[in-house]
């Protein structure tokens, strides 16, 4: 018990006689209490309701996925920084050898914003170089009278298109049956398939550009080295997933592959870009006229 001489005495000096008598009682605080339990109640639910927001915000990436006829499923395909469309470019244009496109750039996050503008561009590539290297070919012969051939483009769409969806989706569903036979087959979803088949027809656009150049030499050099760059991407990211199949079914895939890619390649060569005509000697009627004046 405090004595008259301890500091920390409350004395009626400082703080008044009725100091003491101020204070509520036990009974008055029980009283409140009892007086306003929803309150109480109220203030305790919100806690729990911010406990519960807090905990939706920490495992908001734990979310599931939206359904794939939804539009929440195609926008997060097209959410992607600029960074990761450039590294997945640079990775598609140069391979590394032994390392997996999809397990080094895409990292179970596919995206369709590059592979779409991707094969937008080349579209629009071929059938302006397309066009371009009609003119340059037939450049200085008076007979020759340009026109825009248009319908190039609808051309260069269809091919360029069907080949990156239907032929993804061929693999896929391949991939899905052997997956069935082969329990350990490795197994890829077909979002990342698209994607690959997207990315590695990025080089093909500077080859495209660099095919207007009128030499014939010079094309099919240009070609067949973005038919190797873009065949090793997908060969080297397929080989894995049919490794442990049987060897018969492995070597018909990566032809399947390599042959599909070719057929794209070879055939917008000899179509977009077609070989230059022979020179003219003259029209026949002068060449009579000067033999018949000698």
């Amino acid at each position: 018990m405090a004595t008259s001489n301890d500091p920390f005495q409350f004395q009626g000096k400082y703080f008044g006689d009725d100091f003491t008598q101020s204070q509520p009682s036990k009974e008055t605080s029980i009283t409140i209490d009892e007086e306003f339990p929803e309150t109480q109640k109220t203030a305790a639910a919100g806690s729990d309701y911010d406990e519960e927001d807090d905990k939706a915000e920490l495992l908001g990436g734990e979310k599931k996925s939206a359904p794939f006829w939804t539009f929440e499923y195609y926008q997060r395909l097209f959410d992607i920084e600029t960074h990761h469309v450039r590294e997945r470019i640079l990775g598609s244009v140069l391979p590394w050898p032994g390392k997996n496109f999809i397990h080094v750039h895409l990292r179970k996050n596919p995206d369709l914003y590059g592979p779409f503008w991707i094969c937008t561009t080349l579209v629009f590539a071929i059938a302006i170089s397309g066009n371009l290297s009609s003119f340059l070919v037939h450049l200085g012969n008076p007979n020759f009278k340009y026109t825009p051939e248009f319908q190039k483009v609808t051309i260069a769409a269809t091919a360029i298109f069907s080949y990156a969806g239907l032929v993804p989706l061929g693999f896929w569903g391949f991939l899905v049956w052997r997956s069935n036979k082969v329990m350990n087959l490795v197994t890829y979803s077909f979002m990342e398939i698209l994607c690959v088949y997207g990315y590695s027809l990025s080089v093909y656009i500077p080859a495209v550009v660099l095919c207007t150049v009128p030499y014939e030499w010079l094309r099919w050099c240009t070609i067949a080295v973005a038919l190797s760059l873009s065949g090793s991407v997908l060969v080297m990211t397929f080989l894995p997933a049919v490794r442990d199949d049987h060897p018969k079914v492995v070597i018909a895939a990566m032809s399947s592959i390599v042959i599909l890619n070719a057929l794209l390649a070879v055939g917008c060569k000899m179509y977009f870009f077609s070989e230059a005509p022979p020179p003219t000697v003259g029209p026949p009627a002068v060449t009579q006229a000067v033999k018949t004046s000698t």
